[in-house]
């Protein structure tokens, strides 16, 4: 790469140059002050394209008398040589993540990782996406023109929050429903994908958003205990009945937390014990390490299981004590997630991260990783054992045929 000026944006175009795009959507610079042409960004070295229809009141036509393509705005007659698309053409996609570019931080809000993004004809589930982190996904999605399936415990609510888009986008009401899901029963779960699939033939993002934190020592209905079933188990029953729904285009972003990192599960011989402790060797601190650190094993086994389909599979870390109705069955926590509030990230940047593994094009055709702050990491090592992914998805499978022959017995 060529040295340029200094810019507060690599993606800013240096003087005398200027984008194009050939018939097939491939972008070329054109340097005006030497005459010279390259396929790659002067700048950051990439190559991009653009793609999808031209906008609205948009159309191309062939010019006689300069002998070119020209594009003309119906609405507002205006007339030019430049393909309008080109203001959100994007990176070739690589299979190498050390190659992706780092364009998002830790204080890129979601509505910022989708900014020129046209999410019509594309179809979301999120779970638990009522309040918190969930709902400003489900917002800023929903905002791109996105259809959301709000998966959720509380239907009420989630029709409330449906309401709190339609207001700021009236649109956005025909693209949003609510569909009953709770977590800590499997029956709902098995009801959740009949209605699902009696409604839907295709999802493009599945966010297994919704968990729960700082819980007493509570069974659910299928007789597990509540952290464990809620935030793993019922999301890999969930995840695994809807797959006749996924394809290549599909992502699947599952929420992780750091606290993974400090889970205390046996790298061999995992067993149910270890994942639904009785009430005398229950911490609920620990109990949501180790279903967190389930949250990675589950995705980077998925990711592997299915990676033939070319369906990725992301685990993402939100940001730390984000102020969310998480912490809400704990006075201790509730006061100590309000004392840091100044100090962490809004729930819209704590979208972020789900947002971007969702829709971010420069991850086509990877999976299988763990990001934080918009951006690959490496998870803890424990996470990256694939005896233990392996013993996970088994353990959970067996839980799930016993927990449904129990049901129809």
């Amino acid at each position: 790469m060529m040295s340029m000026p200094d810019s507060d944006s690599e993606d800013e175009l240096p003087p005398g140059w200027e984008m194009q795009a050939n018939d097939d959507g491939v972008v070329c610079y054109v340097n005006q002050q030497n005459k010279t042409t390259q396929w790659t960004h002067p700048r950051t070295g990439r190559s991009k394209r653009i793609a999808g229809e031209l906008p609205l009141h948009w159309e191309r036509y062939y010019d006689e008398q300069s002998k070119r393509y020209m594009f003309l705005n119906k609405e507002t007659q205006q007339r030019t040589n430049i393909d309008p698309r080109l203001a959100f053409a994007v990176e070739d996609p690589t299979l190498n993540v050390s190659k992706v570019r780092q364009r998002f931080d830790s204080c890129s809000t979601a509505l910022q990782v989708l900014h020129g993004k046209d999410l019509h004809g594309r179809l979301a589930l999120i779970t638990g996406a009522n309040c918190g982190i969930g709902y400003e996904t489900a917002r800023s999605l929903a905002m791109h023109g996105c259809e959301i399936i709000f998966a959720c415990r509380n239907i009420a609510a989630a029709n409330e929050a449906i309401e709190r888009i339609a207001v700021e986008r009236p649109a956005a009401r025909s693209r949003c429903r609510a569909v009953s899901l709770d977590l800590s029963s499997m029956h709902s779960v098995k009801q959740c994908v009949e209605t699902v699939k009696a409604d839907v033939h295709h999802i493009d993002y599945l966010i297994l958003n919704a968990g729960v934190f700082a819980l007493p020592h509570t069974k659910t209905t299928d007789g597990l205990e509540t952290t464990f079933q809620v935030s793993h188990l019922s999301h890999f029953y969930l995840t695994t009945q809807l797959e006749s729904l996924f394809d290549h285009n599909t992502r699947i972003v599952v929420l992780s937390s750091e606290s993974h990192r400090f889970a205390n599960l046996p790298a061999n011989n995992l067993t149910l014990q270890h994942l639904s402790p009785p009430k005398e060797k229950f911490w609920s601190m620990m109990a949501y390490n180790n279903a967190k650190l389930c949250n990675v094993l589950f995705a980077h086994e998925l990711a592997e299981r299915w990676k033939q389909r070319g369906i990725s599979v992301f685990s993402v870390h939100p940001g730390n004590m984000v102020s969310t109705q998480l912490s809400r069955n704990y006075w201790f926590y509730r006061f100590l997630f309000a004392f840091v509030r100044p100090f962490t990230k809004s729930l819209q940047q704590a979208a972020a991260t789900s947002v971007y593994c969702a829709t971010a094009h420069e991850l086509t055709g990877l999976s299988g990783m763990y990001f934080n702050n918009c951006f690959f990491c490496e998870p803890s090592k424990l996470s990256k054992s694939a005896g233990l992914q392996q013993q996970l998805w088994e353990l959970s499978e067996q839980l799930i045929k016993d927990i449904m022959e129990q049901q129809t017995s």
